[in-house]
């Protein structure tokens, strides 16, 4: 699966590159997306379990180490693209553990 975007992830690598485990964690997440082909959720799910649908429009924020991110899937098309990466904390601020305040924010992106 072709990953978009994998910029961002490596830019919290270096911003911060003494966190070992968050390095090994965006390492591992980058080589899953390349690795695998998903063509369903559930596929996507038995590969990495920390995946969590938040949009039925292929959206899906996934844990590293103490951050989220999150990914459009597109299974038709083989690719996804990161839309989103924070620490568990801004991703409370922005998105407040709500399924319909992310629905907003991808909204005001004009991602759905």
């Amino acid at each position: 699966m072709r990953l978009i975007n994998k910029k961002a992830l490596e830019k919290l690598k270096r911003k911060k590159r003494g966190n070992a485990s968050l390095a090994k964690e965006i390492d591992q997440l980058i080589e899953d997306f390349e690795t695998h082909n998903w063509k369903t959720q559930e596929e996507l799910k038995q590969d990495r379990k920390d995946a969590d649908c938040v949009h039925a429009d292929g959206f899906y924020f996934f844990n590293i180490a103490i951050h989220r991110t999150m990914i459009l899937i597109e299974f038709e098309d083989n690719e996804a693209s990161v839309i989103w990466v924070g620490n568990h904390q801004e991703y409370e601020r922005v998105f407040k553990n709500n399924k319909s305040a992310i629905a907003n924010w991808l909204k005001s992106k004009d991602l759905i």
